[in-house]
């Protein structure tokens, strides 16, 4: 076990090694070469400047959580806009450790490919509904679920105005508690009591780390790039040992290191862009495929669903279809 552990930690710091050796290279080939101003969007999945600020755009349009910030004025890029240096959304939750997740998950039993939790499982299963059993008659509605998961109520279904007769013959639950005093022998109460006991304001406040995301633009991958900064229950910085305890294993001291900000200076977890463009290519085929025209203002969308992949208990990807 201990040599085990001394090979795993060789192995960690061999890995991080290359990663600052190839730092330095890519520091010296962005120093020498420009961005350049023709789209590669289409043919590897890589993004111009122009490119990530309308990307940009169309993040911070349909989720205002994300802003464009300016950074320190000493470190910004000169091919971005002042005013769209990088994006951040800050006191995003994230309320349990991957360690977790993984236990979770271990515990899941699979039977004819469906998950089922251990105390369903077996010969439990027998047992199990149809979901058109347990949901009661559908009185010919169409299925509320449609494409894209979207759910729909019927605002019909509440007991006001019209709806209160489909309630009519619901028992009436006005004095239900002076009819229970009644039945156990005791008097109603005649006036209200004396003293009210109140709950402290954040008794019911649940208090979990936080972190602060934000995406650069990385000149050397023409990708965008991930910064996690992290905090506490307490709201103190978490240390680089603690941000990785919320990123899947595989992923540790490989592509997730911590750098400094290029916009900030502050040390920073990242994930590393080697692979960014490679997903959005696939993802670029798959639409053409589909007869869909590609748009590259909708590659942050692609690129925060993936990355959810890496870091899945920071709950920052509000899920939605993406419109073309």
């Amino acid at each position: 076990q201990e040599l085990e552990t001394f090979v795993h930690l060789q192995m960690e710091r061999l890995t991080i090694a290359k990663h600052r050796v190839g730092d330095a290279f890519r520091s010296t080939v962005n120093a020498f070469t420009t961005t350049g101003g023709e789209s590669k969007f289409l043919e590897n999945g890589t993004l111009t400047p122009e490119e990530f600020v309308a990307a940009g755009d169309q993040l911070t349009f349909k989720f205002p959580t994300w802003r464009w910030e300016e950074g320190d004025a000493g470190l910004r890029a000169s091919y971005l806009p002042k005013e769209r240096q990088y994006l951040i959304t800050r006191n995003v939750p994230c309320k349990d450790r991957v360690r977790a997740l993984d236990s979770a998950l271990d515990q899941i039993k699979s039977e004819d490919d469906w998950l089922l939790p251990p105390e369903v499982s077996g010969s439990a299963s027998n047992d199990l509904k149809d979901v058109d059993d347990l949901a009661g008659p559908s009185e010919g509605k169409a299925d509320p679920v449609g494409p894209g998961l979207n759910l729909n109520f019927d605002a019909d279904d509440d007991f006001l105005g019209d709806g209160a007769a489909k309630a009519s013959n619901l028992p009436d639950f006005s004095d239900l508690d002076k009819q229970l005093q009644q039945e156990d022998g005791y008097p109603a109460a005649a006036t209200a009591p004396s003293v009210i006991v109140a709950e402290a304001p954040d008794a019911n406040i649940l208090k979990t780390r936080t972190y602060d995301l934000s995406i650069t633009y990385d000149k050397y991958y023409r990708t965008p790039r991930l910064w996690l900064f992290g905090y506490n229950e307490n709201g103190d910085p978490l240390t680089p040992e603690e941000v990785y305890e919320d990123v899947l294993s595989d992923y540790k001291s490989k592509t997730v290191t911590v750098d400094p900000h290029p916009l900030t200076g502050t040390p920073t977890v990242s994930i590393h862009p080697c692979q960014h463009a490679q997903v959005m290519k696939k993802v670029i085929d798959d639409w053409i495929e589909q007869g869909l025209t590609p748009r590259h203002d909708l590659a942050l969308f692609v690129f925060l669903k993936f990355i959810s992949s890496v870091v899945p208990t920071i709950n920052y990807d509000f899920t939605m279809e993406i419109e073309f």
